[in-house]
């Protein structure tokens, strides 16, 4: 294993930008700890702070050929991860907003219990409906609560398709509820003309 704690910032960007799995290894284990503060006092969430931080990384990883021109790696990773940090921060504030809509929809409602069971039914049978690979990426993530990493690792598959099985999933059982929901809706309004 090649040593490069004596090698500046510059010389392990330009042998990361060739590839070097070590020289980038350096550069994470040089970085990933204030990256994860800095991010985590934005945030105010460990959990998201460690999922951002490797997301980063990764990132950065599948792009490594830019690395050889930059000039300020640091400055450089803080720009990507605070941009990075302010889409999940809007994506979160969405899903809570959506959430929200619900939870005083749910509570309007004079049947919420049949609603919710309703919608956990239509939820099972849209990930009934997925290749198993995406369904067990998605169970894994969504119910057991895993993070892409442990994913990842127990099905021994790379990150970024552990990424790509949830984005499908996800976006699959979505369309799969919205279309059962809207022929519902429609039978529904069909019935009350009868």
């Amino acid at each position: 294993m090649t040593n490069f704690d004596n090698h500046s910032d510059n010389d392990l960007l330009i042998k990361a930008s060739e590839g070097d799995e070590q020289a980038f290894a350096q550069l994470f284990y040089k970085y990933h700890h204030q990256l994860g503060l800095h991010i985590f006092r934005i945030t105010n969430s460990m959990v998201i702070a460690e999922e951002i931080v490797q997301d980063v990384f990764l990132k950065i990883w599948m792009s490594r050929e830019a690395l050889a021109g930059v000039n300020n790696f640091r400055a450089y990773l803080f720009v990507i991860s605070k941009n990075h940090t302010l889409n999940c921060l809007r994506k979160l504030t969405k899903e809570r907003q959506q959430r929200k809509l619900f939870e005083e929809d749910t509570a309007r409602d004079p049947l919420p219990d049949t609603r919710i069971n309703i919608y956990h039914s239509l939820l099972d049978d849209a990930i009934d409906q997925l290749p198993p690979q995406q369904q067990l990426v998605y169970l894994l993530s969504r119910h057991k609560r895993l993070k892409y990493v442990e994913v990842a690792s127990r099905l021994n598959i790379s990150h970024e398709s552990v990424k790509k099985y949830l984005r499908i999933a996800t976006s699959s059982i979505t369309s799969y509820v919205q279309l059962k929901l809207k022929k519902d809706i429609l039978f529904l309004i069909f019935l009350s003309y009868f």
